[in-house]
């Protein structure tokens, strides 16, 4: 093989970090470049920080733009550390996963995973985004990046 012909992991693991940072690579087939969720009018604003509930609480995580049904993908090689649910009461998009990997920890929410523990190599499925449209009619539909410390996740994307 040609020396100077990367494989498609050598061009994913050169694309995640920037000053010794982790970046996330592609999380959501349909969306290559991260997208983030804006606004919609009824269900307020993707971004980290963002008011909800009328600004009783504030949103702890960052909205990447994924279709419903869309493939969802290991934004680097990552090893998955459990369920992870976004809600006390369940609902239809009530399910997601631990992870960690390039020395953080985070969850992704509103996934169904194809498993809770093991580990994936980026760009590898992780799983399908849950039916986003029938609990929130309207809502961008999105996964839900959060760091377990609850810190804000934007400077990864």
């Amino acid at each position: 093989m040609d020396p100077r012909i990367m494989t498609q992991n050598e061009v994913l693991g050169s694309l995640q970090t920037e000053g010794g940072q982790v970046k996330f690579g592609t999380l959501c087939s349909g969306n290559p470049t991260n997208t983030k969720r804006g606004c919609d009018k009824k269900y307020g604003c993707g971004n980290y920080g963002a008011n909800r509930d009328q600004g009783r609480r504030k949103h702890m995580g960052l909205d990447i733009i994924c279709s419903d049904g869309a493939t969802v993908y290991a934004p680097f090689d990552v090893k998955l550390t459990g369920k992870a649910v976004p809600y006390k009461k369940g609902n239809a998009i009530n399910d997601g996963v631990s992870l960690s990997g390039g020395g953080i920890c985070f969850k992704l929410f509103y996934l169904k995973p194809l498993k809770y523990s093991g580990n994936v190599k980026a760009g590898q499925k992780l799983g399908t985004l849950l039916p986003m449209q029938k609990v929130y009619p309207g809502i961008t539909s999105h996964i839900h990046v959060q760091m377990c410390d609850k810190s804000d996740p934007t400077k990864y994307f």
